[in-house]
């Protein structure tokens, strides 16, 4: 059964998500907004993946035993990675009782939310902490990038994975622009703080801007990006966002004028504090 949901608003998404008779769904903690009284919540920690799932089959008090056992270390595993992504370790999982039920989430920045439908045969990933809801068939999990990629592209180093069948909902800041690099000659590279989520078969990774001499410095210094920029090769969806957490922190702080870091930018930034 496909889940019923819907994305309103405009500058604050949210997605409004109708439940039937068997369907649950969950959240990350802290993106729950809203729900109709027969809507029953739970908090858990940890959530829908192969090492936490109930083990199949009957036996005897040992291979009960051994499976709350494997059921107890799978959730303990899953706990630690998102820990040191640092993500939330609980999920909230929303079902219902009688007929249908509504239940509101959202985001925490301004922007745009999408729905993904996976159907098992790719998975899909996204940014630390893009994730909102998904149907409880969606298995979720945190995938570590390589070392030489992570180091470099700072919010790559984490992503989350979803894996399964059924509807995973994310969100954004700013606007979302769907790409395929394969109509842009194989190859796209992005602000690393754009990318929202891309298909299984994108291969993501971090090059430096420009080489170790004067034009590369001036990228680095006065052209806003740092000094590396995510790639994204091959032939699929990627979403990227237009507003990135850093700018967005930057113009806070200009507002409230604690903007200490001069025409130069973060990178030699006066600001002690």
């Amino acid at each position: 059964m496909t889940l019923q949901q819907e994305i309103v608003g405009s500058a604050m998404q949210m997605a409004v998500v109708t439940l039937q008779p068997g369907q649950s769904v969950y959240c990350e903690a802290g993106k729950f907004l809203f729900k109709t009284t027969n809507v029953t919540m739970e908090t858990r920690l940890g959530g829908p993946s192969g090492g936490a799932r109930q083990p199949q089959g009957g036996g005897g008090g040992g291979g009960r035993m051994g499976g709350m056992l494997r059921q107890a270390m799978g959730t303990a595993v899953q706990v630690g990675q998102r820990a040191l992504a640092g993500e939330s370790p609980a999920f909230q999982y929303f079902g219902v009782r009688g007929g249908e039920g509504t239940v509101g989430f959202a985001g925490v920045l301004p922007g745009e939310m999408r729905a993904l439908e996976l159907d098992g045969t790719r998975a899909w990933f996204a940014e630390k902490d893009a994730f909102v809801a998904a149907e409880s068939s969606v298995d979720f999990g945190i995938a570590f990038q390589g070392g030489r990629t992570g180091m470099k592209g700072g919010e790559g180093f984490v992503l989350e994975k979803f894996t399964g069948h059924g509807t995973v909902i994310i969100a954004g800041a700013g606007n979302f622009i769907d790409l395929d690099p394969a109509d842009f000659g194989g190859r796209i590279e992005v602000d690393t703080g754009c990318v929202v989520a891309f298909e299984d078969g994108i291969r993501y990774g971090v090059q430096r801007v420009g080489g170790l001499d004067r034009q590369g410095m001036m990228n680095a210094v006065f052209g806003g990006e740092g000094l590396s920029l995510a790639t994204l090769e091959g032939s699929g969806r990627v979403i990227l966002q237009s507003l990135t957490i850093e700018s967005l922190a930057n113009a806070l702080r200009k507002a409230q004028g604690g903007d200490k870091q001069g025409p130069t930018g973060g990178l030699f930034s006066t600001d002690a504090g």
